[in-house]
C-alpha cells in the first residue's frame, strides 16, 4: 500500500468520524432493484486504515444505528489497485470489528459533534438510498463545515451536499469533484443493469452552484477547496487519503480550514 509520509506525529488520540450507508438496495426505474448494494468497500477501508494506522481514534455512525452494507461490486479487486492484499484484511474487519457491526447512531453523532476534528463519508450506491435523505446527516456536513473540519467526501458522497438548502449550503462556490456522468453511465449499463432515480451529480453540482471538476474516466483524481475534500472513484483513493490527512494535520496546527471572512 502506498504510504502517506508525514513529518507529524500524532501524540494525543484524536477522533475522526466515518459517517455510512445502511441501505442495502437500490431502487431503479422501470421497476428494477439493484441488490446487494451499500458502502463500496476499498473506499471505506483503505482511508480508515491509514488514518487508523496514524494513531487517530475512529467512530463509525449510520442513519439507524444498523451494520453498513458493503456492495457486492466493491469486493472486485480491479478496484484496489496495488492494495489488493488488503482485501481480505478488509473482508475480516467488517466481519469481525465491533464498532463496524455495532456503530453509532448519526442523530447521537449530532448531538456530540465537537468531539471529532473530521469526518469522512465513503462512496457506494447505499447512500443514495439513506444518507441523502437524512436530514441529520446534511445538519452534520454544516456543523463540520461551519468549524472549520475536514470533511471527506468519496464518489458518490459529494451527492449529499445537494441535500442542504441552498440557503444554509456552506458549500456554495466550492470546488467539488464526484463520480462523472460517463462512470454513472458504465455503472448503469454494466453494473446494476438500470438506472437510478437520483443521478448526473456532477450536473446537479453544478447547478447548485458548485464548481464542479473531474478527471478522466477511472483515474486517480481528488480535490480540495477549503475543508471539503472530494474524489472521483475507487481508483481515487490515494488521491483522497493524501489530501485528507494533510487537511487533518492542518486543522490540528490551526483549528479550522475556513477562511477567515467566512
Amino acid at each position: 500500500m502506498a504510504t502517506v509520509l508525514l513529518s507529524t506525529v500524532v501524540y494525543a488520540q484524536q477522533k475522526v468520524l466515518f459517517v455510512m450507508s445502511s441501505a442495502g438496495e437500490l431502487p431503479l426505474q422501470k421497476g428494477k432493484v439493484y441488490k446487494e448494494t451499500g458502502v463500496f468497500l476499498s473506499e471505506f477501508f483503505l482511508a480508515y486504515k491509514e488514518i487508523a494506522d496514524l494513531g487517530y481514534e475512529i467512530d463509525i455512525a449510520t442513519p439507524d444505528g444498523n451494520k453498513p452494507f458493503i456492495d457486492k461490486e466493491s469486493l472486485n479487486k480491479k478496484y484496489w489497485g496495488d492494495d489488493k492484499m488488503l482485501l481480505p484484511e478488509a473482508l475480516d474487519f467488517v466481519r469481525d470489528n465491533k464498532e463496524f457491526n455495532h456503530p453509532r447512531t448519526i442523530d447521537h453523532i449530532l448531538q456530540n459533534n465537537r468531539q471529532y476534528i473530521g469526518m469522512v463519508v465513503p462512496g457506494g450506491q447505499g447512500l443514495m438510498v439513506d444518507l441523502i435523505k437524512d436530514y441529520n446527516t446534511s445538519q452534520l456536513l454544516v456543523e463540520f463545515s461551519k468549524q472549520g473540519k475536514p470533511i471527506g467526501l468519496i464518489c458518490h458522497a459529494p451527492a449529499l451536499i445537494l441535500s442542504i438548502p441552498k440557503e444554509e449550503n456552506p458549500f456554495i462556490g466550492y470546488e467539488v469533484n464526484s463520480v462523472t456522468g460517463l462512470e454513472e453511465w458504465f455503472i448503469e449499463s454494466f453494473v446494476m443493469k438500470g438506472k437510478p432515480f437520483n443521478r448526473k451529480i456532477g450536473r446537479q453540482l453544478k447547478k447548485l452552484g458548485l464548481k464542479y471538476k473531474k478527471g478522466r474516466p477511472a483515474g486517480n483524481f481528488a480535490i480540495r477547496d477549503r475543508e471539503l475534500i472530494t474524489s472521483q472513484n475507487p481508483y481515487s483513493n490515494q488521491a483522497f487519503i493524501v489530501l485528507y490527512i494533510e487537511a487533518l494535520k492542518e486543522y490540528e496546527r490551526t483549528g479550522s480550514l475556513r477562511l477567515p471572512q467566512e
